[in-house]
Protein backbone atom coordinates (compact mmCIF):
# COMPACT_ATOMS: atom_id res chain seq x y z
CA UNK A 1 0.00 0.00 0.00
CA UNK A 2 1.62 3.47 -1.15
CA UNK A 3 0.00 6.96 -0.50
CA UNK A 4 0.44 9.98 -2.91
CA UNK A 5 -0.48 13.82 -3.18
CA UNK A 6 -1.88 14.23 -6.45
CA UNK A 7 -3.55 16.69 -8.40
CA UNK A 8 -3.81 21.24 -7.70
CA UNK A 9 -1.31 20.67 -4.34
CA UNK A 10 1.41 19.68 -6.51
CA UNK A 11 0.68 22.00 -9.37
CA UNK A 12 0.77 25.01 -7.03
CA UNK A 13 3.62 24.08 -5.51
CA UNK A 14 5.65 23.96 -8.61
CA UNK A 15 4.26 27.25 -9.45
CA UNK A 16 5.49 28.25 -6.46
CA UNK A 17 1.80 28.95 -4.98
CA UNK A 18 0.12 28.55 -1.47
CA UNK A 19 -1.28 25.23 -1.47
CA UNK A 20 -4.73 25.10 0.13
CA UNK A 21 -6.47 21.67 -0.52
CA UNK A 22 -4.58 18.80 -0.85
CA UNK A 23 -5.57 15.59 -2.59
CA UNK A 24 -4.66 12.03 -1.45
CA UNK A 25 -4.81 8.95 -3.18
CA UNK A 26 -4.04 5.54 -1.62
CA UNK A 27 -2.64 2.73 -4.11
CA UNK A 28 -2.94 -1.46 -3.66
CA UNK A 29 -4.67 -1.27 -0.81
CA UNK A 30 -9.08 -2.30 0.55
CA UNK A 31 -11.46 -0.39 2.21
CA UNK A 32 -10.37 -3.35 5.32
CA UNK A 33 -6.48 -2.19 4.67
CA UNK A 34 -7.47 1.43 5.81
CA UNK A 35 -9.94 0.25 8.25
CA UNK A 36 -7.73 -1.46 10.15
CA UNK A 37 -4.69 1.53 10.40
CA UNK A 38 -7.77 3.58 12.08
CA UNK A 39 -9.25 5.90 9.10
CA UNK A 40 -12.85 6.06 9.49
CA UNK A 41 -15.12 5.53 5.92
CA UNK A 42 -17.09 8.40 4.58
CA UNK A 43 -17.54 7.99 0.98
CA UNK A 44 -20.85 7.17 -0.50
CA UNK A 45 -19.94 7.48 -4.47
CA UNK A 46 -16.55 5.88 -4.02
CA UNK A 47 -14.32 5.15 -1.05
CA UNK A 48 -12.84 7.80 0.72
CA UNK A 49 -11.90 7.67 4.46
CA UNK A 50 -10.43 10.31 7.16
CA UNK A 51 -7.02 9.79 8.11
CA UNK A 52 -6.78 8.76 11.87
CA UNK A 53 -4.55 11.96 13.13
CA UNK A 54 -5.06 14.62 10.68
CA UNK A 55 -9.01 14.13 9.31
CA UNK A 56 -8.05 15.14 6.21
CA UNK A 57 -9.49 12.57 3.39
CA UNK A 58 -7.89 10.02 1.57
CA UNK A 59 -9.14 8.42 -1.66
CA UNK A 60 -8.57 4.46 -3.21
CA UNK A 61 -7.01 4.94 -6.48
CA UNK A 62 -9.86 4.01 -8.99
CA UNK A 63 -11.11 4.25 -12.86
CA UNK A 64 -14.44 5.45 -14.12
CA UNK A 65 -16.39 4.89 -16.58
CA UNK A 66 -19.14 6.61 -18.26
CA UNK A 67 -22.77 5.16 -18.38
CA UNK A 68 -25.37 8.11 -18.89
CA UNK A 69 -25.20 11.47 -19.47
CA UNK A 70 -24.12 14.50 -17.54
CA UNK A 71 -21.33 14.69 -15.51
CA UNK A 72 -22.60 12.32 -12.65
CA UNK A 73 -23.17 9.63 -15.28
CA UNK A 74 -20.08 7.44 -14.17
CA UNK A 75 -19.42 4.40 -12.64
CA UNK A 76 -16.25 3.92 -10.48
CA UNK A 77 -13.79 0.94 -10.06
CA UNK A 78 -11.55 1.19 -6.96
CA UNK A 79 -9.21 -1.96 -6.28
CA UNK A 80 -5.65 -3.06 -4.78
CA UNK A 81 -4.98 -3.89 -8.77
CA UNK A 82 -5.33 -0.21 -9.72
CA UNK A 83 -2.69 1.66 -10.68
CA UNK A 84 -1.82 5.44 -9.96
CA UNK A 85 -0.91 6.14 -13.71
CA UNK A 86 -5.05 4.45 -14.32
CA UNK A 87 -5.94 6.98 -11.59
CA UNK A 88 -3.65 9.88 -13.07
CA UNK A 89 -5.12 9.14 -16.17
CA UNK A 90 -8.95 9.64 -15.62
CA UNK A 91 -7.75 13.44 -13.99
CA UNK A 92 -8.94 16.38 -16.49
CA UNK A 93 -5.52 18.48 -17.67
CA UNK A 94 -1.85 17.35 -17.49
CA UNK A 95 -1.01 19.65 -14.82
CA UNK A 96 -3.12 18.23 -12.33
CA UNK A 97 -2.21 14.79 -13.18
CA UNK A 98 1.22 14.87 -11.08
CA UNK A 99 1.75 13.20 -7.97
CA UNK A 100 4.34 12.35 -5.17
CA UNK A 101 4.65 9.53 -3.00
CA UNK A 102 4.13 10.71 0.90
CA UNK A 103 4.76 8.70 4.44
CA UNK A 104 1.79 7.62 6.33
CA UNK A 105 2.85 10.88 8.40
CA UNK A 106 2.41 13.23 5.04
CA UNK A 107 6.23 13.74 4.40
CA UNK A 108 7.77 13.30 0.51
CA UNK A 109 9.27 10.07 0.63
CA UNK A 110 9.74 9.66 -3.33
CA UNK A 111 10.44 11.90 -6.85
CA UNK A 112 7.90 13.51 -8.52
CA UNK A 113 5.58 11.22 -10.84
CA UNK A 114 4.14 12.19 -14.13
CA UNK A 115 3.29 9.78 -16.41
CA UNK A 116 1.06 12.48 -18.74
CA UNK A 117 3.92 15.43 -19.35
CA UNK A 118 2.31 17.67 -16.89
CA UNK A 119 5.72 19.05 -15.72
CA UNK A 120 6.57 19.92 -19.36
CA UNK A 121 3.07 21.49 -19.55
CA UNK A 122 3.81 23.84 -16.39
CA UNK A 123 6.73 25.05 -17.86
CA UNK A 124 5.42 26.12 -21.05
CA UNK A 125 2.16 27.65 -19.24
CA UNK A 126 -0.02 25.58 -21.40
CA UNK A 127 -3.12 24.06 -20.03
CA UNK A 128 -3.81 20.35 -22.22
CA UNK A 129 -6.34 17.45 -21.50
CA UNK A 130 -5.10 14.19 -20.67
CA UNK A 131 -6.74 11.82 -22.94
CA UNK A 132 -9.79 10.81 -24.95
CA UNK A 133 -11.98 10.65 -21.87
CA UNK A 134 -11.70 14.00 -21.07
CA UNK A 135 -14.40 14.44 -23.68
CA UNK A 136 -17.10 12.66 -21.11
CA UNK A 137 -17.30 15.24 -18.75
CA UNK A 138 -19.41 18.08 -19.55
CA UNK A 139 -17.89 20.33 -16.42
CA UNK A 140 -14.44 19.94 -17.69
CA UNK A 141 -15.11 22.55 -20.09
CA UNK A 142 -16.40 25.07 -17.09
CA UNK A 143 -13.76 23.95 -14.83
CA UNK A 144 -10.90 25.07 -17.82
CA UNK A 145 -12.48 28.22 -18.20
CA UNK A 146 -11.95 28.57 -14.41
CA UNK A 147 -8.33 27.98 -14.64
CA UNK A 148 -7.87 30.43 -17.66
CA UNK A 149 -9.41 32.59 -15.27
CA UNK A 150 -7.00 31.84 -12.51
CA UNK A 151 -3.65 31.24 -14.11
CA UNK A 152 -4.27 33.97 -17.11
CA UNK A 153 -0.60 33.61 -18.45
CA UNK A 154 -1.78 29.73 -19.05
CA UNK A 155 -2.85 29.42 -22.68
CA UNK A 156 -4.95 26.06 -23.68
CA UNK A 157 -3.68 24.08 -26.18
CA UNK A 158 -5.30 23.77 -29.41
CA UNK A 159 -5.95 20.08 -29.43
CA UNK A 160 -7.77 20.55 -26.15
CA UNK A 161 -10.05 23.77 -27.59
CA UNK A 162 -11.17 21.30 -30.46
CA UNK A 163 -12.07 18.67 -27.81
CA UNK A 164 -13.95 21.61 -25.79
CA UNK A 165 -15.98 22.46 -28.87
CA UNK A 166 -16.72 18.93 -29.18
CA UNK A 167 -18.47 19.28 -25.80
CA UNK A 168 -20.27 21.96 -26.52
CA UNK A 169 -21.72 20.47 -29.69
CA UNK A 170 -22.58 17.12 -27.93
CA UNK A 171 -25.79 18.06 -25.85
CA UNK A 172 -23.61 16.86 -22.76
CA UNK A 173 -23.90 20.46 -20.99
CA UNK A 174 -27.71 20.19 -21.17
CA UNK A 175 -27.34 17.91 -18.21
CA UNK A 176 -25.65 19.94 -15.94
CA UNK A 177 -27.51 21.40 -13.03
CA UNK A 178 -27.12 24.89 -11.74
CA UNK A 179 -25.57 24.37 -8.64
CA UNK A 180 -22.61 22.97 -10.54
CA UNK A 181 -21.91 25.49 -12.82
CA UNK A 182 -22.10 28.26 -10.39
CA UNK A 183 -19.32 26.85 -8.38
CA UNK A 184 -17.02 26.80 -11.24
CA UNK A 185 -18.39 30.28 -12.58
CA UNK A 186 -18.02 31.91 -8.77
CA UNK A 187 -14.72 30.67 -8.37
CA UNK A 188 -14.07 32.04 -11.83
CA UNK A 189 -15.12 35.15 -10.88
CA UNK A 190 -13.39 35.30 -7.89
CA UNK A 191 -10.12 34.87 -10.06
CA UNK A 192 -6.71 36.84 -11.00
CA UNK A 193 -8.68 38.03 -14.65
CA UNK A 194 -11.99 37.02 -14.82
CA UNK A 195 -12.41 37.95 -18.06
CA UNK A 196 -10.47 35.07 -19.25
CA UNK A 197 -13.64 32.58 -18.09
CA UNK A 198 -16.05 34.62 -20.18
CA UNK A 199 -13.30 34.70 -23.10
CA UNK A 200 -13.17 30.75 -23.12
CA UNK A 201 -16.35 30.05 -23.38
CA UNK A 202 -16.76 32.16 -26.36
CA UNK A 203 -13.73 30.52 -27.86
CA UNK A 204 -15.30 27.51 -27.34
CA UNK A 205 -18.69 28.63 -28.72
CA UNK A 206 -20.29 28.28 -25.93
CA UNK A 207 -20.51 31.58 -24.03
CA UNK A 208 -24.27 32.44 -24.91
CA UNK A 209 -25.14 29.02 -23.48
CA UNK A 210 -24.25 30.52 -19.81
CA UNK A 211 -24.52 34.00 -19.96
CA UNK A 212 -26.85 36.89 -22.00
CA UNK A 213 -25.98 37.69 -25.68
CA UNK A 214 -25.33 41.12 -24.60
CA UNK A 215 -22.51 40.21 -22.56
CA UNK A 216 -20.86 38.12 -25.14
CA UNK A 217 -17.72 40.04 -27.08
CA UNK A 218 -18.27 42.89 -24.18
CA UNK A 219 -14.50 44.75 -24.13
CA UNK A 220 -16.08 47.25 -21.15
CA UNK A 221 -17.22 44.25 -18.82
CA UNK A 222 -14.25 42.24 -19.35
CA UNK A 223 -12.34 45.29 -18.89
CA UNK A 224 -14.16 46.32 -15.71
CA UNK A 225 -14.85 42.50 -14.42
CA UNK A 226 -10.43 42.34 -14.34
CA UNK A 227 -10.19 45.84 -12.21
CA UNK A 228 -12.60 44.61 -9.99
CA UNK A 229 -10.31 41.41 -9.51
CA UNK A 230 -7.76 43.89 -9.20
CA UNK A 231 -9.28 46.00 -6.25
CA UNK A 232 -10.01 42.91 -4.92
CA UNK A 233 -14.35 43.17 -4.94
CA UNK A 234 -15.91 40.16 -3.39
CA UNK A 235 -18.14 38.19 -5.23
CA UNK A 236 -21.62 40.00 -5.24
CA UNK A 237 -19.49 42.99 -6.08
CA UNK A 238 -18.16 41.17 -9.03
CA UNK A 239 -21.35 39.78 -9.63
CA UNK A 240 -22.57 43.38 -9.99
CA UNK A 241 -19.84 44.31 -12.50
CA UNK A 242 -20.49 41.59 -14.83
CA UNK A 243 -24.31 41.96 -15.04
CA UNK A 244 -23.63 45.80 -14.91
CA UNK A 245 -24.61 46.10 -19.02
CA UNK A 246 -28.57 44.08 -18.43
CA UNK A 247 -31.52 45.77 -16.89
CA UNK A 248 -33.74 44.34 -13.77
CA UNK A 249 -35.62 41.73 -15.49
CA UNK A 250 -32.08 40.19 -17.10
CA UNK A 251 -30.49 39.70 -14.16
CA UNK A 252 -33.30 38.44 -11.98
CA UNK A 253 -33.67 35.65 -15.30
CA UNK A 254 -30.18 34.80 -15.10
CA UNK A 255 -30.38 34.42 -11.39
CA UNK A 256 -32.99 31.95 -11.61
CA UNK A 257 -31.48 30.23 -14.49
CA UNK A 258 -28.26 29.36 -12.59
CA UNK A 259 -29.47 29.90 -9.00
CA UNK A 260 -27.06 32.10 -7.96
CA UNK A 261 -26.92 33.60 -4.06
CA UNK A 262 -29.38 36.03 -3.11
CA UNK A 263 -26.87 38.56 -2.18
CA UNK A 264 -25.07 38.56 -5.37
CA UNK A 265 -28.24 39.05 -7.34
CA UNK A 266 -29.64 42.05 -5.01
CA UNK A 267 -26.40 43.83 -5.57
CA UNK A 268 -27.02 43.08 -9.22
CA UNK A 269 -30.28 44.36 -8.77
CA UNK A 270 -29.18 47.43 -6.98
CA UNK A 271 -26.05 48.20 -8.96
CA UNK A 272 -28.57 48.68 -11.73
CA UNK A 273 -30.85 50.55 -10.20
CA UNK A 274 -28.06 52.76 -8.99
CA UNK A 275 -26.51 53.31 -12.12
CA UNK A 276 -29.87 54.71 -13.48
CA UNK A 277 -29.91 57.13 -10.62
CA UNK A 278 -26.56 58.52 -11.32
CA UNK A 279 -27.19 58.73 -14.84
CA UNK A 280 -29.92 61.47 -14.55
CA UNK A 281 -28.98 64.83 -15.83
CA UNK A 282 -30.16 65.75 -12.59
CA UNK A 283 -30.91 63.81 -9.37
CA UNK A 284 -33.63 65.53 -6.83
CA UNK A 285 -33.28 64.77 -3.30
CA UNK A 286 -36.26 62.44 -3.36
CA UNK A 287 -34.30 60.35 -6.22
CA UNK A 288 -31.35 60.56 -3.86
CA UNK A 289 -33.41 59.61 -0.92
CA UNK A 290 -35.37 57.13 -3.14
CA UNK A 291 -32.11 55.23 -3.98
CA UNK A 292 -30.64 55.37 -0.20
CA UNK A 293 -33.92 53.57 0.98
CA UNK A 294 -33.97 51.15 -1.78
CA UNK A 295 -30.18 50.26 -0.64
CA UNK A 296 -31.61 50.26 3.21
CA UNK A 297 -28.50 52.40 3.65
CA UNK A 298 -29.99 52.64 7.47
CA UNK A 299 -29.39 49.20 7.98
CA UNK A 300 -26.73 48.08 5.51
CA UNK A 301 -23.92 51.08 5.67
CA UNK A 302 -21.20 48.61 4.22
CA UNK A 303 -23.41 47.32 1.40
CA UNK A 304 -23.63 51.04 0.43
CA UNK A 305 -20.02 51.48 0.68
CA UNK A 306 -19.22 48.31 -1.40
CA UNK A 307 -22.44 49.40 -3.97
CA UNK A 308 -20.04 53.18 -4.28
CA UNK A 309 -17.01 51.15 -4.88
CA UNK A 310 -18.53 49.53 -7.91
CA UNK A 311 -20.19 52.97 -8.91
CA UNK A 312 -16.83 54.50 -9.26
CA UNK A 313 -15.28 51.68 -11.22
CA UNK A 314 -18.01 52.12 -13.74
CA UNK A 315 -17.07 55.81 -13.48
CA UNK A 316 -19.87 57.85 -11.93
CA UNK A 317 -19.93 60.77 -9.91
CA UNK A 318 -20.75 59.76 -6.54
CA UNK A 319 -20.24 62.38 -4.30
CA UNK A 320 -23.62 63.63 -4.35
CA UNK A 321 -25.04 60.47 -3.28
CA UNK A 322 -22.30 59.59 -0.44
CA UNK A 323 -23.28 63.24 0.98
CA UNK A 324 -27.48 63.02 1.17
CA UNK A 325 -26.57 59.90 2.79
CA UNK A 326 -23.92 61.48 5.57
CA UNK A 327 -26.43 64.27 5.57
CA UNK A 328 -29.86 62.30 5.71
CA UNK A 329 -28.41 60.38 8.42
CA UNK A 330 -28.40 63.14 10.99
CA UNK A 331 -31.60 63.19 11.47
CA UNK A 332 -32.78 62.27 15.11
CA UNK A 333 -35.21 58.92 14.03
CA UNK A 334 -35.66 58.45 17.78
CA UNK A 335 -36.92 61.17 18.42
CA UNK A 336 -39.72 61.38 15.72
CA UNK A 337 -40.65 58.26 16.37
CA UNK A 338 -40.58 58.99 20.19
CA UNK A 339 -42.69 62.36 19.81
CA UNK A 340 -45.35 60.58 17.66
CA UNK A 341 -45.57 56.80 18.99
CA UNK A 342 -48.75 57.05 21.37
CA UNK A 343 -51.14 58.57 18.34
CA UNK A 344 -52.59 55.95 15.96
CA UNK A 345 -51.42 54.46 12.88
CA UNK A 346 -47.97 55.87 14.18
CA UNK A 347 -46.02 53.22 12.38
CA UNK A 348 -46.82 54.99 8.99
CA UNK A 349 -46.51 58.29 10.68
CA UNK A 350 -43.22 57.98 12.02
CA UNK A 351 -42.40 56.55 8.57
CA UNK A 352 -43.59 59.68 6.73
CA UNK A 353 -41.98 62.13 9.76
CA UNK A 354 -38.98 60.63 9.11
CA UNK A 355 -39.23 60.79 5.45
CA UNK A 356 -39.93 64.63 5.33
CA UNK A 357 -37.45 65.57 7.87
CA UNK A 358 -34.66 63.77 5.53
CA UNK A 359 -36.08 65.61 2.20
CA UNK A 360 -36.23 68.85 3.89
CA UNK A 361 -32.15 67.60 4.99
CA UNK A 362 -31.57 67.16 1.46
CA UNK A 363 -33.26 69.92 0.13
CA UNK A 364 -30.70 71.87 2.19
CA UNK A 365 -27.52 70.65 0.38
Amino acid sequence: MKTFIVGGAIRDRLLGLPVKDVDYVVVGATPEDLIQKGFKPVGQDFPVFLHPQTHEEYALARTERKVAPGYKGFIFHASPDVTLEEDLARRDLTVNAIAQEISFDGEPIGPMIDPYGGIKDIEKKVLRHIGPAFLEDPVRLLRVARFTARFPDFSVAPETIDVLKLIGQSGELDALVKERVWQEFSKGLLSKNPSKLLLTLQDCGVFEKFFPSELNNNSVVSEQLDRSAERHFNLPQRCAVLLSQLNSEQIKSWADQWGIPVECKDYALLASMLFGTLSRASIGPEDLLEALDRMDVWRKPERFNELIMISKLQGFETEPLVMAYLAARKVDVASIAAAVSKESNSGQLIKDQIRSARIAVLKGL
